[in-house]
C-alpha cells in the first residue's frame, strides 16, 4: 500500500490543473508514519509528504534535465501529469520508485500510483499534517 497526504494530492493536482495543457514533473519525498502521530498505518511506512520544486530559470536543469536543487534519494516518488489523458507510466517519464499519474480533469479520482515497472499499486489518501521540515515545500 502506498500512502500520501491529502494536502500533498490536493497540491500537486492543483499545480497539474495550472500547468495544463504542459505536463508536469515533481519529485516527492516521504515521512515514516511514526512521525505523523495521526496515521494510522504502520509506524514504518512511508509516507508521501512533501515535493521538491526546481526554479523556473534553472539552466543547468533546463540543459541537462539534472535537478541540482533535489536531494540525490531523498525523492523515491515522482508525480507526473498527462494532459492528453493517459492514465498510466510512459516511457517519457522520469521513473521513481513510485510515480504518481494524473489526467484532467485534475481530481483525487483521476489519480493513480504505479510502481518503476508500470505495475499499478494500491495507494490510500490520509487526512494528516506533515511535519514541518526546511528545505522542502
Amino acid at each position: 500500500m502506498i500512502y500520501a497526504t491529502r494536502g500533498l494530492v490536493d497540491t500537486l493536482l492543483r499545480m497539474a490543473a495550472e500547468k495544463d495543457p504542459d505536463s508536469t514533473r515533481i519529485p516527492l519525498a516521504v515521512t515514516e508514519a511514526e512521525e505523523l502521530p495521526d496515521a494510522d498505518v504502520p509506524a514504518d511506512a512511508p509516507v508521501f509528504t512533501h515535493f521538491y520544486m526546481s526554479t523556473e530559470d534553472d539552466a543547468l536543469n533546463a540543459v541537462f534535465g539534472v535537478d541540482l536543487n533535489t536531494p540525490v534519494g531523498q525523492t523515491p516518488g515522482m508525480f507526473v501529469s498527462h494532459p492528453r489523458g493517459d492514465l498510466r507510466v510512459s516511457k517519457r517519464d522520469d521513473l521513481r520508485e513510485v510515480v504518481f499519474v494524473a489526467v484532467p480533469p485534475w481530481e483525487t479520482e483521476n489519480l493513480r500510483v504505479f510502481g518503476r515497472d508500470g505495475t499499478q499499486k494500491e495507494f490510500s489518501v490520509l487526512d494528516v499534517e506533515p511535519p514541518e521540515e526546511s528545505g522542502i515545500v
